[in-house]
């Protein structure tokens, strides 16, 4: 077993950030999204919805924003789970790359944000064959130029995948950087179900909506009344009514990142995430792959997607984003 990562000690919250929960906290809720929607305000103003074909009858939507003076550079950038395109994280980092020039794409995943309609099937997190056909359909939106991309907690773990995939699907990908992105399914099934009683509810609620929707766009095809309470219960029932694995267990272990699933990668990609994620137990670090080509970055504190040094402005992990895209 390899060592642990070294931590970095760039990070350094005020003592009233240091805590796992605050910090995971404020990175989703509302306490910093009415300054991020003012300042994402031109970003909004200038977004064009696409539509994008990504192969097996799938329809993927995002939204492009294209700066008045560009600098030829793309990203994309990916929310986690139960997250969309007008999540406060993805909001405040497209802004800042809309700012500084780049053409940014807000992709939703299937039945993320309002596009429970676009597709009969339900989603799952081992729908990777379409995200790497959202990404080929924007390449050639773009003529063939190289993408970067930046994924949140299950879209880190997306694009991580996509990006050890890219010899096979010929997708030109000039970067990509997952922040905070899950590791090992299981381990962050067992952490949500141990840790502060708030998220594993949370999530549970948000997933209810979202079924809901789905159920109204797809009268007849769906029955969620039965699928269960807790997160467990509500992924395993669904797993095995909804899509091909046999069971709880081989549908984790299909987007786990761990063992060999990134030895292929030859794209240059980072992982940050911290310490005291309590959704994502660090550990799942040593069990990764480690091509040349990915850099890991471990701070002591920032929770989960948070990095948050000050209630307003920019956060360490859009630093560090910006500075990895060369835009620091």
């Amino acid at each position: 077993m390899p060592p642990p990562d070294p931590v970095s000690e760039e990070f350094r919250p005020p003592l009233w950030l240091r805590n796992a929960h605050v910090q995971s906290i404020l990175a989703t809720t509302f306490v910093r999204r009415g300054a991020i929607e003012l300042r994402a305000a031109p970003l909004v103003a200038a977004q064009r919805e696409r539509l994008l074909e990504c192969g097996a009858g799938v329809t993927l939507q995002c939204f492009i924003s294209s700066p008045p003076r560009g600098n030829g550079r793309i990203v994309v950038v990916l929310h986690g789970w139960e997250g969309s395109h007008e999540s406060i994280y993805v909001l405040s980092l497209a802004q800042l790359l809309f700012e500084r020039g780049f053409e940014v794409v807000r992709l939703n995943l299937r039945d993320h944000g309002e596009t429970h309609h676009l597709n009969r099937e339900l989603f799952h997190s081992c729908r990777l064959p379409e995200l790497i056909g959202a990404l080929g359909a924007l390449q050639r939106h773009f003529h063939g130029r190289r993408l970067s991309a930046v994924g949140y907690s299950l879209g880190g773990n997306f694009l991580l995948r996509a990006a050890a995939s890219a010899g096979e699907s010929g997708l030109a990908l000039e970067r990509v950087i997952a922040v905070s992105p899950v590791l090992d399914p299981t381990a962050t099934l067992i952490a949500l179900e141990s840790a502060m009683p708030g998220y594993q509810g949370f999530f549970v609620r948000k997933w209810r909506r979202s079924l809901r929707k789905k159920q109204a766009a797809w009268p007849g095809s769906y029955d969620f009344d039965d699928v269960g309470t807790g997160l467990r219960e509500m992924t395993e029932r669904l797993v095995l009514r909804h899509s091909e694995f046999a069971s709880l267990e081989d549908y984790l272990n299909g987007y786990s990142v761990t063992g060999a699933r990134l030895a292929a990668l030859s794209v240059p990609a980072d992982i940050l995430t911290s310490q005291d994620d309590p959704m994502i137990p660090v550990g799942g670090l040593e069990h990764i792959a480690r091509p040349a080509s990915l850099t890991v970055t471990v701070t002591r504190y920032g929770g989960h997607c948070g990095f948050i040094e000050r209630l307003a402005g920019i956060t360490w992990a859009e630093r560090f984003v910006l500075a990895r895209l060369g835009a620091g």
